[in-house]
C-alpha cells in the first residue's frame, strides 16, 4: 500500500507542476510549397547541401526537386527501396542511402550533379572549341587560389586543344580587396591583358592595395586613363555580380571551386584534375 500512496503522491505533485508551469508558446505553421506528384510518395530527404529535395515514389524512382519546387531530375532505383537517407549536412559529396527492408540491404550512392554554368563573355584561355571546359570560381586574395594557378596552367599545357580554362569571379566578403582586384582584372582585360594581370595579382595576393593595382597596370603598359575609367564602369560591376550569382546557383561555397564540364572537381591536385579531364574525354571519345 505504501508503494501505491507514493505513486499517487508523485502523480499529484506532477499534476501540480503541469498546472503551475507557464503556458506553451503558440506554434504557427505555414505551408511554404506543395509538390504535386503523379506517383505516390513513400519517403523524402533533404540533400547534404540543402540544394535538393529527394522524393522516393512507389514506382521505383527518386524525384529530385529544387527548393523552389522545380523537378530537376529523376533517378531510377530498385522497386524494393522503401526509404532514403541523405548524407549529413555540409558533406562534400551528395550521398543518398537507399534502404530496402524487404531485401535487408542499404545501397550507398554518390550523386554527381552536372551544373549548367553560364560562361558567356567570361575570360578563357585554351582552344575555344575544346571538348573539356574547366570553370574556376576564384578570389584574388585567396592563398589557395594563388596556389592552384600553376596546376591549372600545367593541365592546360598537357591537354592542348582538348581543354580550356574559364575564369569566374567569386570575391569573398572576408577579403577586403578581392572585389576591387576583380574589377581591375576585368578592366585590364578590356586592353587585352586579362591573364597577364591575373597572374600578377596572384603573385601579389597577400599585399594587394590600390598602389599594387596601379603598379601592375603600369608595368604591363596599360593606358592608365582608360584603365581607371573602366574600373568605374558599372558594366564591370554587373559582370562580377553575375559571376557571384552563377556561383551561388552552382553551389559554390568557397574558393577555389572548380567544375569540369559542369561536374564539381573534388580533388584539386594535378592528378585529380587530369583524371577528371580524362573522364570527360573518354565520354566524348576524344581520349
Amino acid at each position: 500500500m505504501k508503494t501505491k500512496y507514493a505513486a499517487l503522491a508523485f502523480l499529484s505533485s506532477l499534476i501540480g507542476l503541469i498546472v503551475s508551469a507557464p503556458g506553451h508558446a503558440e506554434v504557427e505553421m505555414t505551408v511554404a510549397r506543395t509538390l504535386t506528384l503523379e506517383e505516390t510518395p513513400i519517403d523524402t530527404a533533404l540533400s547534404a547541401s540543402g540544394k535538393y529535395i529527394f522524393v522516393l515514389t512507389d514506382k521505383g524512382k527518386v524525384l529530385v526537386y529544387t527548393p523552389d519546387g522545380r523537378l530537376n531530375d529523376t533517378i531510377p532505383v530498385d522497386k524494393s527501396v522503401d526509404s532514403i537517407r541523405p548524407a549529413p549536412p555540409g558533406a562534400r559529396e551528395e550521398i543518398l542511402f537507399l534502404i530496402s527492408s524487404k531485401k535487408k540491404s542499404v545501397q550507398i550512392t554518390v550523386l554527381e550533379f552536372v551544373q549548367d554554368i553560364n560562361v558567356a563573355g567570361a575570360p578563357f584561355k585554351g582552344a575555344a572549341d575544346a571538348p573539356v571546359n574547366i570553370v574556376i570560381f576564384t578570389d584574388f586574395q585567396c592563398p589557395y587560389c594563388a596556389k592552384i594557378v600553376p596546376v591549372l596552367n600545367e593541365a592546360l599545357e598537357k591537354n592542348k586543344g582538348k581543354a580550356k580554362l574559364v575564369f569566374k569571379n567569386f570575391p569573398l566578403s572576408m577579403h577586403q580587396f578581392a572585389r576591387k582586384a576583380a574589377t581591375a582584372a576585368l578592366a585590364a582585360g578590356r586592353q587585352g591583358k586579362f591573364w597577364e594581370y591575373h597572374d600578377r595579382l596572384f603573385q601579389n595576393y597577400n599585399r594587394l592595395n590600390d598602389q599594387v593595382l596601379q603598379e601592375q597596370a603600369q608595368q604591363l603598359g596599360l593606358d592608365l586613363q582608360k584603365f581607371e575609367k573602366d574600373m568605374n564602369d558599372p558594366q564591370i560591376t554587373q559582370v562580377i555580380n553575375q559571376d557571384l550569382q552563377d556561383g551561388a546557383k552552382a553551389g559554390v561555397r568557397g574558393t577555389p571551386t572548380i567544375y569540369v564540364n559542369g561536374a564539381l572537381l573534388k580533388n584539386n591536385s594535378l592528378e585529380g584534375l587530369q583524371a577528371a579531364i580524362d573522364k570527360e574525354l573518354e565520354k566524348k571519345g576524344k581520349k
